[in-house]
């Protein structure tokens, strides 16, 4: 089994990169022979896709400057870390309603056409199959199956998208409302981790 574990949050040590490694310590614990793969997002943030990695994309990989070439040799490396993966573990903090930026900078970096999805006359079709993704998300208040939860409609339709529809969520919820609330948000998350890995 090869583990990739993406760390997504603006800052080490963050809720979300608790619950994420306490799933990836389950999976190493029942796979011994497993491979990991840590990216930590905050230490090592992948670059914007702006109108410089644009041209550097859309410039042909012959005509690149070193610039373009190492930017896009980034983006290569992140999509052969999730190629390579069986299992993703992806450490998701809940940002205004959102993902971070870090976590739609990597989601930027690894949706390329023709090589993590292409377009059919049928439509899109995703690339990435044959995966386990396993969410772990982190919020400060509590969100799980209410309208202000566009986290989950979002990850479920980019990650399917991109062919991974085999995905479990992880909820670790009401972390900025308290220390009793926070200790009952891990205590849940504990439980839904049971519940996917069982």
């Amino acid at each position: 089994m090869n583990i990739l574990q993406i760390n997504a949050s603006a800052r080490t040590g963050a809720n979300s990169t608790r619950v994420a490694d306490s799933i990836t310590a389950r999976l190493q614990a029942a796979n011994p022979n497993a491979t990991l793969t840590l990216r930590d997002l905050a230490s090592a943030p992948i670059p914007f896709l702006d109108e410089t990695a644009l041209g550097a994309l859309f410039t042909p990989a012959e005509q690149r400057s070193r610039e373009q070439a190492d930017l896009v040799a980034r983006y290569d490396a992140e999509i052969a870390a999730v190629q390579a993966a069986d299992v993703l573990v992806l450490g998701v903090p809940m940002y205004n309603l959102g993902v971070s930026v870090q976590f739609k900078s990597w989601i930027d970096a690894i949706a390329r056409a023709g090589v993590t999805f292409r377009y059919t006359e049928k439509g899109p079709e995703g690339l990435l199959t044959g995966k386990k993704v396993y969410v772990a998300l982190a919020r400060g208040g509590r969100y799980r199956d209410g309208a202000f939860d566009t986290q989950v409609p979002y990850l479920k339709v980019v990650l399917g998208f991109l062919g991974m529809s085999d995905v479990e969520f992880v909820y670790a919820e009401g972390l900025n409302m308290g220390a009793e609330a926070a200790e009952q948000g891990f205590s849940e998350a504990a439980a839904d981790l049971a519940a996917v890995l069982a």
